[in-house]
């Protein structure tokens, strides 16, 4: 069966799509969405998770995009809970909400060891490969309509296989109980860095900070989509605004920084001497800086910068899908602007021997406090984010074909909140077994990020050439054709890297700080404020 996608003489891909000249998403559409963006050709002929109530006709790869966005608005119409419900303004406060978080405050960290040139280049190059990753992804996205997360997409890009289906799912959802298990960690670095003091093994009060931190993340994850926690996304993203800016204004009006020593003085305790002198503040990297030290720094900045894997997840709840790029766009250009502002700034008067991740240790004490409280929504929310992306993505199959899923029954509330329950335990043995924060930043990056920042986007573009009938590099002889085909192996090959070089310098920086006392010890009771 032919699809007439407003065409009339073009010829057709073997899925019943216009061939690789008409559906290869050229000028402006390609890069900023909109009503006359092209969809192009599925890359498999079939709905790897079919839109509830399809026959197997209906699955077939005769449907196009258009019919199956269509066929789901309409499925949910007049439903009590309707997912496809967000606009690109409420996606791009969900995008800020995840972009704009705790982590920007380890990029003054990361100049420290990459030098402030380095450092800013690299976070701009970092943003724009992202960005233009994203629109893969968006594009591959707009072909396959039904897909509701990653997993889905996984399975699609490594030729229907089912173990790729398991082996993403895995990946998935340990990024996101991680990511939630490092909110529970900062929730309480925040609290015992607000009250001070260490704890005597009764009241082990780090764990119990963090076990009631989980308590009140659960609950705040609670509501069913994004089209409410966008809301709620947009009050966090200011308070992070705010925050961010009292640490810049801070750090440049404090006579110095936290453990200021004008001479060279000795711990009594260690023995070593401790940092002294004005800030240190170099455009290149010192020559102490190691390949470990080096990678694990620049892997922070990935981490705060990549955030695709819940990408497909947002689209999944958009009304319109091709307005993506809009908040896609919006929040790189407030990623840049902001990111390296906070980290150049933060960093030129802090200097090398006084920094801390996250910086706002770097601060005096009552500066710390205050720029830190204003972070207290995004600790809370951003877990609360990443959180529902897990519990949908498991909530959407047990339910995929019941009423449960649209309607406000007992049973289906019941699971939602006992599937969120279990993410949020496990959340907090993770806070408490990793209890080091730059460390766990550059761990994601390295395991999860590799695959869902890199090597997916790449291999999704290759994909959707061969299914417009062009593979760049083969038959595509223009410049762009080229260019970006070379572009997309790089992108491969920098996962690989990513994973195999990456997670070596991060285990190996964990092993360094173990042996240098700079880290707590799994289920510690002692404060670990900043």
């Amino acid at each position: 069966m032919k699809v007439d996608n407003g065409s009339d003489s073009r010829s057709t891909s073997p899925y019943g799509e216009p061939s690789a000249v008409d559906t290869v998403p050229r000028g402006w559409s390609a890069w900023f969405g909109g009503p006359n963006t092209t969809v192009g050709p599925r890359i498999t002929p079939r709905v790897i998770v079919p839109v509830s109530g399809d026959t197997p006709e209906d699955s077939d790869s005769a449907m196009n995009s258009d019919a199956i966005l269509e066929k789901q608005l309409a499925q949910e119409a007049g439903s009590a809970i309707q997912y496809r419900t967000c606009s690109w303004q409420k996606t791009a406060a969900l995008l800020f909400s995840e972009y704009i978080c705790l982590a920007i405050m380890s990029f003054p960290w990361s100049y420290s060891i990459l030098g402030l040139v380095p450092g800013v280049i690299l976070t701009i190059v970092q943003a724009l490969l992202v960005l233009y990753t994203s629109l893969i992804l968006w594009q591959f996205c707009l072909r396959h309509p039904e897909v509701r997360d990653v997993c889905d997409i996984g399975q699609m890009l490594f030729w229907n296989k089912k173990w790729a289906w398991w082996f993403t799912a895995v990946m998935f959802v340990l990024n996101n109980t991680f990511i939630q298990g490092l909110h529970v960690l900062t929730g309480a670095k925040y609290v015992n860095t607000l009250i001070g003091g260490e704890t005597d093994a009764i009241s082990c009060q780090t764990v119990s900070i963090g076990l009631i931190v989980a308590i009140i993340s659960w609950i705040a994850s609670l509501p069913r989509t994004f089209s409410v926690l966008s809301h709620l996304g947009t009050g966090s993203a200011v308070f992070t605004f705010v925050s961010v800016l009292l640490a810049v204004i801070f750090a440049a009006i404090e006579s110095h920084p936290a453990g200021y020593s004008a001479e060279a003085v000795t711990d009594p305790s260690t023995g070593k001497v401790m940092p002294s002198g004005a800030p240190i503040v170099t455009a290149i990297p010192l020559v102490t800086t190691t390949f470990v030290s080096g990678l694990n720094a620049f892997l922070n900045i990935s981490y705060t910068l990549i955030g695709q894997i819940t990408l497909p997840s947002f689209i999944a709840e958009m009304k319109e899908p091709k307005d993506f790029p809009k908040a896609l766009w919006a929040c790189t250009i407030a990623e840049i602007i902001v990111f390296t502002i906070v980290g150049a700034t933060v960093y030129a008067y802090t200097g090398n021997q006084y920094m801390t991740s996250p910086a706002f240790g770097s601060l005096q004490p009552i500066y710390k406090k205050v720029a830190f409280s204003f972070m207290v929504p995004t600790i809370i929310f951003l877990g609360v984010l990443y959180a529902s992306v897990s519990a949908r993505f498991v909530f959407l199959r047990i339910f995929h074909n019941s009423r449960h899923k649209n309607e406000n029954t007992i049973v289906g509330w019941a699971t939602w909140a006992g599937i969120l329950l279990v993410t949020w335990l496990l959340a907090f043995v993770i806070a408490n077994s990793i209890p080091f924060f730059s460390s766990l930043l550059s761990l994601l990056s390295s395991l999860f990020d590799s695959f869902f920042g890199f090597i997916f986007w790449g291999v999704a573009y290759f994909r959707m050439r061969k299914a417009d009938g062009a593979v760049s590099l083969l038959r595509d002889r223009t410049f762009r054709g080229w260019f970006e085909g070379i572009l997309n192996i790089i992108i491969i090959l920098t996962g690989l890297f990513f994973l195999t070089a990456g997670t070596y310098a991060t285990i190996q920086g964990i092993i360094d700080e173990y042996e240098a006392g700079t880290v707590g010890r799994p289920f510690s009771c002692a404060s670990n404020g900043i």
